[in-house]
């Protein structure tokens, strides 16, 4: 597959398979080369010759980077989870590069999907379980979010019983971390394993410490089944809403 000559110039030589995850995540936070001026979705395909369309997981990447921005800030969570996404395919090192650009471009194309997504209703369930799962992977699903998801079913011509059924799949089990605002709150200290009175400088500790043994990349790197990376994944998401939790109750950044 042909590809712009500075997008493989800023991933040139790049195994991606082995980019720490900070590294890959910065990858994924950028903006596609703005020297490349592609503000919208025909832009792209007119520069990669028509082939962006013939790479089934582009369009995926695509649809996960505009649910990550729709809330107007990409969280490392979501990050996290675009690369879970990538394990989940198998992607090689060159899908791996392609996925990194879809999910940026993603990110600032406002462009209709409507004409890809309706090329594309043969995996309606695959996209659609890949957008439920970016979408709920913070804890919640915002409005932005649920709209959108919403609007590419129709297009792909899924019910709204179906969609509420894929929703379900991915959505928090009921337990403390979601109950009252109270039990929560004590979950997330059991999480982490700190007490109510620790220092903010422990909290961060215990977090980092928590979420680097618990990465799912680790497990994926170290030939783990896919329900493992999948576990991985939850509670990586799980620790997030707990640092949030407690970091917003105790007022650090």
């Amino acid at each position: 597959m042909l590809w712009p000559t500075t997008l493989l110039g800023a991933v040139a030589g790049l195994a991606v398979a082995s980019i720490p995850g900070a590294m890959l995540g910065g990858l994924l936070g950028q903006v596609v080369d703005r020297r490349l001026r592609l503000e919208s979705w025909a832009a792209l395909r007119e520069r990669l010759g028509g082939r962006a369309e013939t790479r089934d997981e582009w369009l995926l990447f695509v649809l996960l980077g505009r649910l990550a921005k729709s809330g107007g800030r990409v969280l490392p969570v979501h990050i996290q989870q675009a690369r879970a996404e990538m394990t989940r395919l198998g992607l090689d090192t060159e899908g791996q590069r392609q996925a990194i650009a879809a999910f940026a471009q993603g990110k600032v194309c406002r462009d209709s999907l409507r004409a890809p997504l309706r090329r594309q209703r043969a995996r309606r369930e695959t996209l659609l379980r890949a957008c439920w799962r970016m979408a709920w992977v913070d804890g919640q699903v915002s409005q932005a979010e649920r709209e959108l998801i919403m609007l590419w079913g129709k297009w792909l011509q899924v019910s709204s019983a179906t969609q509420a059924q894929l929703s379900d799949a991915y959505a928090p089990q009921q337990g403390p971390l979601v109950s009252t605002a109270s039990n929560a709150y004590q979950r997330a200290l059991t999480l982490l394993n700190v007490t109510a009175d620790a220092e903010p400088a422990q909290i961060k500790q215990a977090y980092r410490r928590l979420l680097s043994r618990h990465h799912p990349d680790k497990l994926a790197g170290s030939g783990a089944t896919p329900e493992r990376v999948r576990e991985a994944t939850e509670r990586t998401r799980e620790l997030h809403q707990a640092y949030d939790l407690i970091r917003q109750r105790h007022g650090f950044r």
